[in-house]
């Protein structure tokens, strides 16, 4: 976030002020999450120092890349991937996780405040990227299709590792 910011060019100056915002709402998530892990009787340490799977890896790369190498804006079509998607699946995703597994409220709590919470997200970035022209609505839009793309490939790692099949043949497949 802190390198999109940086790369903003002047004409897009505005948007950093939402970026500094949102750089605010998100600090400290990852602690959450790992508060979660360990409520659900996870390795939370283990989980922090793991290195990520493929598709993963490729998500973050391919955001990097694009900030760094091409327009900036392309990071708000991560986000209104992530954001989306958070809105639509993350109480209902910690509803079946929690009774299917038995685990206590403090095991889900940033899924279960994520659904709605996001749903202010939305709205802000709706706002932000209303004002983008053309041209940076195209990068917008363009990075959110390679990003449903990994993060689907994200998610069909873990069911191809759950079935025991390879999460590098699943990826490969998913975009091919």
């Amino acid at each position: 976030m802190m390198a999109c910011g940086a790369r903003l060019p002047d004409r897009l100056n505005w948007l950093r002020t939402a970026l500094v915002e949102y750089i605010e709402e998100e600090h400290g998530h990852e602690q959450w999450i790992l508060d979660d892990i360990r409520a659900a009787g996870g390795d939370a340490d283990a989980a922090a120092a793991a290195t990520p799977d493929t598709a993963t890896r490729l998500m973050v790369a391919w955001i990097r890349d694009s900030v760094e190498h091409g327009n900036p804006v392309a990071f708000f079509g991560m986000v209104q991937v992530l954001e989306g998607t958070s809105t639509a699946l993350a109480t209902q995703a910690a509803e079946r996780l929690q009774a299917s597994l038995s685990l206590p409220n403090s095991a889900v709590r940033y899924l279960t405040s994520h659904g709605s919470l996001d749903i202010g997200h939305l709205a802000f970035f709706e706002q932000q990227i209303n004002q983008l022209g053309d041209e940076d609505l195209a990068v917008v839009i363009d990075s959110a299709n390679m990003f449903y793309r990994l993060y689907g490939a994200m998610f069909r790692g873990i069911q191809a590792r759950s079935a025991g099949r390879s999460a590098v043949e699943e990826l490969s497949h998913a975009l091919a």
